[in-house]
């Protein structure tokens, strides 16, 4: 099953501290949702240990993620994979940050496949409980930009 999300978040911050905190194993450790575990593997590449509940069906998935063709400090492309009791999945997202009237404006797109059990639950249900995912994912970042201290490079 194809599941495609987009879409755009405002932030009251600079550029360079929301680029800091995107790109901080730490916080996105913290931010997406369900994860329990981050460990590095290579340079901007991790293996992911997630428990989610989809729907009425809840399990674990462990994974990859990787931060592609970077940008700094305006773009990014994140891949993943991952594969547990939820069934198994891969995809990709790009995001672009400008400044906007005093803030920053991300874009975000992107697009994966989704096999197993989770894709039981349909197509109209796994659309609502990945926006719902993002949601809690951008609610957590907000929480942790005013706590990033921006590198020298960036001032």
């Amino acid at each position: 099953m194809k599941l495609d999300i987009r879409g755009e978040e405002k932030f009251e911050t600079d550029i360079e501290a929301l680029w800091v905190t995107l790109n901080d194993p730490a916080v996105l450790k913290k931010c997406i949702p369900g994860c329990k575990d981050m460990i590095p593997v290579g340079e901007d590449q991790f293996k992911l240990t997630l428990n989610l509940k989809v729907a009425s069906v809840g399990g674990s998935l462990e994974g990859e993620i990787a931060l592609k063709d970077k940008k700094p400090p305006t773009q990014c492309k994140i891949t993943v994979s991952g594969a547990g009791s939820l069934g198994h999945g891969s995809g990709e997202a790009t995001f672009a940050l400008t400044k906007q009237n005093g803030g920053i404006l991300m874009t975000y797109a992107g697009e994966g496949e989704i096999g197993g059990l989770v894709a039981g639950v349909g197509q109209r249900i796994l659309g609502g409980v990945a926006k719902h995912l993002v949601k809690q994912f951008f609610t957590a970042l907000r929480s942790e930009i005013v706590t990033v201290q921006v590198p020298q490079e960036f001032t």
